[in-house]
């Protein structure tokens, strides 16, 4: 593999150990309200719920949400079902974003859709985010509401602004980021800040946590968009190459097409538009968007968000809490290789 991502800090391999450790317990009652609060008298509910939420996702926006609390010495128990309301949006968001992408492979397994079919998913994920408003009108904070509300409502328009742009050829660069910054970085923003609203920390310490987890959220897709098309579905856990089938317009195409020859372009525009999309395509793919280094450059653009995000910290003192959110971003971007 011609690229490679280069720990932003220094040292040893960075992992999302020290978070997992450091919020284990917490997680653990985080766990406990979504098992409660996915149950309903319609065993459908839960059993579909579950095949996604016990699917070996990392939980990242909820233990997002515990970290920055533990960064604040909240010692209070609200940011339990937050994190819970938090996770609840996003299984609600994948259970629709298969369905609109025809996806069949999710986590390592088969996605709800292909097993109980689109209607049962559309309608489970608006179960999961009927209940992510329960866990926020019973916070009772409207300041947690509002940011909640909106980050759900900032990432419906970004799918469908990504919807819009599928099979673009001409998008640009600032459409792909206000399409990740809000499909992907609205939620972990929004994840990080409430954990400062019910610590009841100054609007500083707010606005520093919104752009530690908004300036993270933008690595990750951009890293998630890059392995597209240099990893393998077991690392994945998703089959390789899906936005080239879908015909996304990911940053690592944005590039490859503005740098192509006209041949390479050629190719792009047949691709973009489905024509082009079969093994033997995604792999002239993968060698045009190394060969013009559009993964390089979008793994360096995810290193710079990455930064951003741990610049973000340095207001807060140094704590065992910040050390995990450094490396949790390290993660993020060096996750797959």
């Amino acid at each position: 593999m011609s690229a490679t991502i280069h720990r932003i800090g220094r040292g040893a391999e960075p992992s999302l150990e020290p978070m997992i450790a450091l919020v284990a317990a917490d997680m653990n009652l985080v766990n406990a309200v979504i098992l409660d609060r996915m149950q309903s008298q319609i065993p459908l509910i839960p059993e579909l719920a579950g095949h996604l939420i016990a699917g070996g996702g990392k939980r990242m926006r909820p233990m997002l949400t515990l970290a920055s609390a533990r960064l604040l010495d909240y010692s209070g128990a609200r940011h339990h079902k937050l994190a819970a309301s938090v996770e609840f949006i996003h299984t609600a968001t994948l259970l629709h974003d298969d369905v609109v992408d025809g996806s069949d492979m999710r986590r390592g397994k088969r996605t709800a859709n292909l097993i109980w079919g689109n209607p049962a998913s559309v309608l489970v994920g608006d179960f999961l985010f009927s209940r992510s408003f329960e866990l926020m009108v019973e916070d009772g904070s409207v300041k947690v509401l509002k940011i909640l509300s909106n980050a759900s409502a900032v990432i419906a328009e970004g799918e469908v602004n990504q919807l819009t742009a599928a099979r673009r050829i001409d998008l640009a660069e600032e459409r792909y980021l206000d399409i990740i910054g809000a499909k992907t970085a609205a939620l972990f923003a929004a994840a990080c800040r409430i954990a400062a609203v019910v610590a009841e920390r100054p609007e500083a310490e707010e606005a520093a946590l919104d752009a530690y987890g908004r300036n993270l959220g933008i690595a990750f897709q951009l890293v998630d968009d890059a392995i597209d098309y240099v990893s393998d579905a077991g690392t994945m856990g998703k089959d390789a190459g899906d936005d080239f089938r879908e015909g996304k317009m990911t940053l690592p195409v944005i590039l490859a097409y503005a740098r192509g020859s006209d041949d390479d372009r050629a190719f792009w525009k047949e691709a973009v538009l489905g024509r082009r999309n079969g093994d033997d395509d995604f792999t002239h793919a993968q060698g045009l968007v190394r060969s013009s280094r559009a993964v390089d450059d979008t793994l360096a653009r995810a290193r710079h968000y990455g930064q951003r995000a741990i610049d973000a910290l340095g207001i807060f003192p140094a704590s065992a809490a910040k050390d995990a959110m450094i490396e949790a971003v390290e993660f993020a971007v060096a996750r797959a290789y």
